[in-house]
């Protein structure tokens, strides 16, 4: 166990990049022998506008993360937060920390985007894809990132999570990520025992379908024990969903300009 904490505690910035791109990499392969739809469309053009918002979100993680990092390194030194003060195996620890770093990082502040207006104007870019791949989950307004590491400092203050808690939780995040926004077939009888703890492909297709009671459920993107406890859990066969926001024109989706602009735009409603 010590050498698997040292790794993360020393993990390289070349090793970090390996795992979030080596990761999106293979579900993009992934997805051209095993597609859940064959969606016609530019994947070339359609992976290269989400990675321009993907190289927004490295930047401020640039910036933001090192705050975190003071933070991690601060609750460690002062041994403050829930892990510093509970007696359990380093294991059970990991878990928990996982478990609650899934929430404050992601399933809170999404949960809040979706109920609070001004902060769902930034989510709508996420939203508005209208191929979901593995590529939309790197699709972020930079403003919504302020958003999410906001509420991801304060859950490191609160769990008490040390610095390579924090780059093992960075890293399990973005291969969910990957894993759950990808365009692959998962059969039933597999996707659907994944979900009973884990986010699975077939049930975050389910929060990207076009409208509401729909869009507002499955939150979480690591453990899907928070969806269950809080009632915004779903699974629908994707086959029936749609994706994109039916507030907005499905032929906007890759155009840079307008979806950069579109938390400021007025004349786009927030609902139906």
């Amino acid at each position: 166990m010590e050498t698997f904490i040292d790794f993360w505690n020393n993990i390289q910035s070349w090793q970090r990049i390996t795992i979030l791109m080596g990761g999106m990499i293979f579900f993009w392969l992934l997805e051209g022998y095993y597609p859940l739809s064959r969606q016609s469309f530019n994947r070339y053009k359609h992976a290269g506008v989400n990675l321009v918002f993907l190289a927004t979100t490295v930047l401020l993680n640039v910036i933001l993360g090192l705050i975190t990092l003071k933070v991690c390194a601060y609750t460690s030194e002062n041994q403050i937060g829930l892990l510093n003060i509970i007696h359990i195996p380093l294991w059970l620890k990991i878990v928990f920390g996982l478990m609650l770093m899934d929430f404050f990082s992601q399933y809170a502040p999404h949960w809040l985007m979706h109920k609070v207006k001004f902060m769902w104007r930034f989510h709508m870019i996420h939203h508005s894809d209208t191929h979901v791949d593995v590529t939309t989950g790197t699709r972020h307004h930079p403003g919504e990132w302020l958003f999410r590491e906001t509420t991801t400092i304060l859950g490191v203050l609160l769990i008490g999570v040390p610095v390579w808690m924090y780059f093992l939780y960075r890293s399990a995040s973005a291969l969910f990520t990957h894993f759950n926004h990808a365009n692959i077939r998962v059969p039933l009888w597999l996707d659907k025992p994944i979900s009973w703890i884990f986010i699975s492909p077939n049930m975050h297709k389910v929060h990207h379908h076009y409208k509401r009671p729909y869009t507002d459920t499955n939150y979480s993107n690591i453990f899907s024990i928070w969806d269950r406890l809080f009632g915004t859990f779903a699974y629908v066969d994707p086959n029936q969903l749609r994706y994109g926001l039916d507030v907005l024109e499905d032929a906007t989706d890759q155009d840079l300009l307008y979806q950069f602009k579109l938390p400021f735009n007025k004349n786009i409603k927030t609902d139906e």
